[in-house]
């Protein structure tokens, strides 16, 4: 199967945007917690999240175009914090109700807890394994599609203790962490192994990883 240019723009629609939105490979699934400045509640589902730097540590979320309203990126404008939450197999219903367009929070309608933090002004996901705090950086916007790429600090982590490795990488596998393929179709990775770094002199080794606590 081939397509080019000009045969992508003659397929159904829906079909080319499953097509697309696949070729990506697996993204992780988050839940990003905002509140308006009245202190309104909202959560949505993201597929977009991506790591962008360690020092500082930023991290980047993509919206879509602003021409139907966006509460996530308005939110977010508004109050300058937002929080990113691994969303779990045990939550994989309710996170996907999320994407539903309701005119009250979301955390209301699907059952998922509000977790409120007095030094933080947005709304942490409870149920969340892995939750981080993040405070707006700046917002570029993407031409040639009319998206966002929303740029963020991470200023809070919070994750069990017991699925943290001495190295620094986290235990997705025992967190359950879910990724998704096009829109709609989750999946539980599994980890094949870890490899050291690199050169051109050295054969791929595997490494072990050793419990953080």
């Amino acid at each position: 199967m081939k397509w080019t240019e000009d045969t992508l723009n003659t397929l159904d629609k829906q079909f080319r945007t499953n097509l697309i939105n696949s070729l990506s490979g697996y993204k992780s699934v988050n839940l990003i917690g905002t509140q308006n400045s009245s202190g309104k509640t909202n959560l949505a589902l993201f597929s977009s999240v991506v790591h962008l730097g360690a020092d500082p540590a930023l991290i980047g979320i993509i919206s879509r175009p602003d021409s139907v309203p966006r509460h996530t990126l308005d939110n977010i404008k508004a109050t300058g914090f937002y929080t990113i939450n691994h969303a779990t197999e045990s939550m994989l219903d309710q996170a996907h109700q999320t994407s539903a367009r309701y005119e009250h929070s979301e955390f209301d309608a699907t059952g998922l807890t509000p977790e409120c933090e007095a030094d933080f002004s947005a709304p942490f996901v409870k149920e969340s394994p892995v939750k981080l705090g993040v405070e707006l950086k700046e917002i570029i916007p993407i031409r040639h599609n009319g998206t966002y790429l929303i740029v963020g600090k991470i200023v809070t982590i919070q994750l069990p203790s017991e699925a943290l490795f001495t190295s620094g990488n986290v235990d997705l596998n025992q967190l359950k962490t879910l990724c998704v393929s096009g829109l709609d179709t989750y999946h539980l990775p599994q980890k094949v192994k870890r490899l050291g770094y690199a050169k051109p002199d050295k054969k791929p080794e595997s490494i072990e990883e050793t419990p953080y606590d």
